[in-house]
C-alpha cells in the first residue's frame, strides 16, 4: 500500500482502484464515522470502472498509524493530511468527494484549499458545521417503525447514549445499522456487518475537538468563496443525517446542489449503484465554468 508523508512528518497510507483514462484524472475519497476504516467505502458503487479512485486511510484508520497528537484526528487537521496527498501526487487540481464526517472534512479542505478543486461531492452529509442540527431524520427513522428490524434498532438507538464499554456500544450501533440503509437485504447486512470491526473511537471522539466559533465561522465564510460546482447528495430514507441538513450544506455554496435520491439510505452506492454511479458521473463532466 502506498504512503506519502504529511505535514508533521507521519507516513499515511492511501489506497487507488480502477483506471480512469487522461479525460478521467484522479478522484480523491474521503470516509466518515468519523474515525471509520475507508474500507467501508469498497469502490463507490463501480465508480472505480470510469475514474482512478484515490482513497487515504485517516490517522488511526487502516494501515495509517495513531497521531501522537489527539489535536490531529480534528477535521481542520485532517483537511492539512489531504493537503499533503495532493502535493505527494503531484495534482495542480482535483475532483473530492467524501461521505458522512468525511465531508466535514472536505468543507474545511474546500475553505482552506478551494481554489485545488474542480468538484466537490459531498454524500450524505450532516450539518453541523453549519451549526444546524435538523430533525428530519428522527422523522424518517419514525416512519419506518412498521419494518421488522425497527423495535430492536429503536432500543439499540436509545441505549447507546448511556453506553460506555467499546464491545457494547460496537454491537448496538450493529443493532441499529438497518437505520442506515434504504433496504435490509443481504448486501446491506453484509456491508454493515463490518462496522463494528473499522471504528476506532479515538479519531471518533476527537473529530469535533478544538474547533471553536471563531474557526466554525471562518471555514464557512471560506466556502462562500468556493468556484468550483458542489453536488450533495441525499437519500430520502436516510434515517442517520436526513435530507435537510443536506440542504443546508449545498446552500453554504455558490454553486452547490442538492440532489435528493429516492429509495436511497445513508449509503447509496450500497442500495442504489444504478443511481448514484451516473449521478456523479454526470456532474464530475460538468464544465468548471458553468
Amino acid at each position: 500500500m502506498p504512503h506519502y508523508t504529511s505535514y508533521d512528518s507521519a507516513e499515511l497510507s492511501y489506497r487507488i482502484l480502477g483506471g480512469g483514462g487522461p479525460d478521467h484524472p484522479p478522484l480523491l475519497c474521503l470516509a466518515g464515522g468519523p474515525g471509520r476504516d475507508a474500507a467501508y467505502l469498497g469502490d463507490l458503487g463501480g465508480l472505480d470502472a470510469p475514474h482512478t479512485l484515490v482513497v487515504p486511510d485517516s490517522r488511526g484508520t487502516g494501515a495509517s498509524p495513531p497521531a501522537q497528537d489527539v489535536a490531529a484526528y480534528a477535521f481542520p487537521a485532517l483537511a492539512e493530511d489531504l493537503e499533503a496527498l495532493r502535493t505527494h501526487l503531484g495534482l495542480d487540481r482535483f475532483a473530492l468527494l467524501a461521505h458522512d464526517a468525511g465531508c466535514a472534512t472536505a468543507q474545511a479542505y474546500a475553505a482552506m484549499y478551494g481554489d485545488h478543486l474542480t468538484h466537490l461531492a459531498l454524500v450524505t452529509p450532516g450539518s453541523r458545521l453549519q451549526g444546524e442540527l435538523p430533525t428530519d431524520a428522527e422523522e424518517i427513522f419514525e416512519s419506518r417503525a412498521t419494518e421488522p428490524w425497527w423495535v430492536d434498532a429503536y432500543v439499540a438507538v436509545h441505549s447507546l447514549a448511556d453506553a460506555t464499554d467499546l464491545d457494547e456500544i460496537r454491537t448496538l450501533l450493529h443493532r441499529a445499522a438497518p437505520m442506515a440503509y434504504a433496504h435490509w437485504g443481504p448486501e446491506q447486512r453484509a456491508h454493515a456487518a463490518e462496522e463494528q470491526h473499522q471504528l476506532n473511537p479515538v479519531p471518533r471522539a476527537a473529530f469535533w475537538q478544538g474547533v471553536d466559533e471563531p474557526l466554525r465561522l471562518r471555514l464557512l465564510a471560506g466556502l462562500r468563496e468556493l468556484h468550483c460546482p458542489v453536488l450533495v447528495i441525499t437519500g430520502d430514507l436516510d434515517a442517520v443525517t436526513g435530507m435537510r441538513a443536506g440542504e443546508v450544506v449545498a446552500a453554504c455554496f455558490p454553486r452547490g446542489v442538492a440532489r435528493p435520491l429516492h429509495g436511497v439510505g445513508h449509503y447509496p452506492w450500497v442500495d442504489e449503484p444504478g443511481l448514484f454511479r451516473p449521478l456523479l458521473d454526470e456532474f464530475l463532466r460538468t464544465p468548471l465554468g458553468m
